[in-house]
């Protein structure tokens, strides 16, 4: 299982568009085939802050999402309401484990 957890920060005065057009991803991102879990998380200290937790079977399921008319809409959609260059942290998932065919 291949994992990614990404940090946003979004100027305060585009809370609500980020938030509406991150749904719409993560609609569209769950009903991808290799998605595994596709969850957006704000923080309640910090409502600016934002992780997206994405787990994917593979690796290349991953990078296929990145190539999807979704995601390439809300990254162009959602560039400039970022408060700073979002960043992301890449996992191997152990648990719980996804078993595939062999």
């Amino acid at each position: 299982m291949h994992v990614a957890i990404i940090y946003v920060r979004v100027k305060p005065e585009y809370l609500e568009p980020f938030i509406a057009a991150s749904r719409i991803n993560h609609e569209a991102s769950i009903q991808e085939p290799e998605n595994l879990r596709f969850d957006i998380l704000q923080s309640p200290e910090d409502p600016s802050s934002f992780a997206f937790y994405e787990a994917y079977a593979t690796p290349e399921a991953a990078a296929a999402h990145k190539q999807t008319p979704h995601y390439l809409t809300w990254r162009e959609t959602v560039a400039d309401w970022m408060a700073e260059p979002r960043t992301g942290v890449t996992y191997s998932g152990l648990y719980p484990q996804i078993l595939t065919e062999t």
